[in-house]
């Protein structure tokens, strides 16, 4: 049995992506598989405390295989990135450096991998605008952003466009209740496209795994 174990930031990030691959998530438990994601409780904790546990799970799981993926926005916390290289050169070399301290197998990084939202999950959101717009009731949005979805920064993260979008219609943006509901009624086949740059390679490294690709 395969067991992917799937790290990510937050609440909203585990509802999110559980509904988004709910197809991909069935499929791989009919081929006797499991995939599943874990909040970490923040960015910090996820990048501080995610090469170590991830570790412990592969040399106690011969069948598993661990993701870490964080936001790559707020940069420079807990260490200084701007970048998704910078950010998994560091998760890499860290997850190598406790590999060798506990005198592990080298072929258990074969098994670790790092991606990250740009910037965050809401990236996501953005990426799907028919279905934001019928979240949100309207016919139009009330600003734009920068396209394709990922091409946002750390000064207006894909996030905030999202809450001055509930706001501007009245609402508050809930990530664990409106990330969820939209990302259930979205095609991740289009998202991958949409967003090429670090969405798709994720998903392209998951499904290559599972052999549903």
């Amino acid at each position: 049995m395969i067991e992917i174990l799937i790290y990510v930031e937050g609440p909203s990030d585990q509802l999110g992506l559980r509904r988004l691959l709910g197809g991909v998530i069935d499929n791989a438990s009919n081929m006797g598989n499991k995939v599943d994601f874990y909040p970490m409780g923040g960015k910090e904790p996820l990048l501080n405390k995610g090469p170590k546990r991830a570790l412990n799970i592969l040399r106690n799981k011969p069948g598993s295989w661990v993701f870490l993926v964080p936001d790559l926005y707020p940069r420079n916390k807990p260490f200084p990135h701007s970048s998704f290289e910078q950010l998994k050169i560091e998760l890499e070399k860290r997850f190598i450096n406790e590999l060798q301290r506990k005198g592990c197998e080298e072929r258990l990084k074969e098994r670790f991998f790092v991606h990250c939202f740009k910037y965050d999950l809401e990236v996501l959101l953005l990426a799907s605008e028919k279905i934001l717009m019928e979240r949100l009731e309207v016919s139009k949005f009330s600003r734009k952003w920068k396209k394709p979805a990922e091409e946002q920064n750390h000064d207006l993260p894909p996030k905030r466009i999202v809450e001055a979008l509930f706001n501007d219609c009245g609402k508050k943006y809930k990530d664990t209740v409106d990330a969820p509901w939209i990302l259930e009624r979205s095609d991740y086949n289009l998202l991958k496209d949409i967003c090429s740059q670090n969405f798709k390679p994720f998903l392209d490294d998951l499904l290559k795994i599972l052999q549903l690709r």
